[in-house]
């Protein structure tokens, strides 16, 4: 089962791997506008199977108190979401479900990482959780469900 999840989470359409700096080989999507612009968050597989997240806090990820702004974290944690589905997705889902909980702030400077699991997967409805950190400080845990979505046009079952 892990090759296959390798070779669907290399293969997932719109992915840009880092060529160097400090996320050299990690991918992420250019497809979102909104998080290209809010990020860059970043995601890889680690030799487990596992997938991590991260992001650098910049200036421009921070509220009006110096901390990241909670709604960076809640866009983050989306991001997340599907990148802990890609080695089982095998087309275009949405958010239909989105829980959090903050349980502390990150600065400026800090690395943010994101680790977490799907619970369960069924034909149309993928059930995730995952935990933010800065080292070893938990920042924000969540959870969500996702929807697989038909593209237009395409039949039922494909």
């Amino acid at each position: 089962m892990h090759d296959l999840a390798r070779s669907a989470f290399d293969n997932r359409p719109g992915i840009h791997i880092a060529a160097d700096g400090e996320f050299a080989g990690w991918r992420t999507w250019l497809r979102d506008s909104f998080e290209s612009q809010t990020g860059p968050f970043w995601h890889r597989m680690e030799d487990d199977g596992s997938i991590r997240c991260a992001f650098r806090v910049e200036k421009k990820h921070l509220n009006g108190s110096g901390n990241v702004h909670g709604g960076c974290f809640m866009t983050f944690a989306d991001y997340c979401l599907f990148a802990f589905a890609a080695p089982i997705l095998q087309g275009p889902a949405v958010t239909v479900s989105f829980s959090s909980e903050f349980l502390d702030a990150a600065r400026q400077g800090e690395l943010v990482e994101a680790t977490g699991e799907v619970t369960r997967a069924g034909a149309s409805l993928i059930f995730l959780r995952g935990l933010l950190k800065s080292g070893e400080r938990p920042l924000f845990s969540f959870s969500g469900t996702i929807k697989r979505v038909r593209r237009r046009g395409e039949p039922n079952g494909q």
